[in-house]
């Protein structure tokens, strides 16, 4: 029996704005592999106090994991909105929504970071802690065997 499609996701494909993909396992654990690499480089920059990129890095660590959640139900996002929209649908009994909250602040602190040279520790050091736990609650939530931490 195929689940109901809502219609926040029937208006994102029929907008192309989301399309239906067949995914496969080793494309979700690359994306969750991007993560993991993506939120240490933002770490490093913290670090090093360049919180734009700490920022900007963060910010690509929560979107390649909600990239691998979205893919593991079988659809591929056309832009950061419509990630955001589908993830918000998709995963609602799934994932809890301050995790969604942060990922919409994250994607906001990053175009801000990016296009208007706006950024600070503050912003940097959340995305940073929001991008660890979208990545450990998307892990939870895959439950793939043979995921590696």
């Amino acid at each position: 029996m195929a689940a109901r499609i809502s219609p926040e996701i029937r208006r994102l494909l029929a907008d192309r704005k989301l399309v239906r993909a067949n995914i496969s396992r080793q494309a979700i654990l690359n994306e969750l592999d991007a993560s993991r690499k993506d939120l240490k480089d933002a770490k490093d920059s913290l670090a090093q106090k360049k919180y734009k990129w700490a920022t900007i890095q963060g910010y690509y660590s929560m979107f390649r994991s909600a990239r691998a959640l979205l893919y593991r139900k079988g659809f591929r996002e056309k832009s950061h909105y419509a990630l955001l929209r589908a993830l918000t649908d998709l995963f609602e009994n799934e994932l809890e929504n301050s995790l969604i909250l942060s990922f919409e602040q994250a994607m906001d602190l990053r175009q801000e970071a990016d296009y208007g040279l706006k950024f600070s520790a503050t912003g940097a050091t959340e995305t940073i802690e929001g991008a660890e736990k979208f990545l450990k609650s998307t892990r939870e939530i895959l439950k793939l065997p043979g995921l590696i931490s």
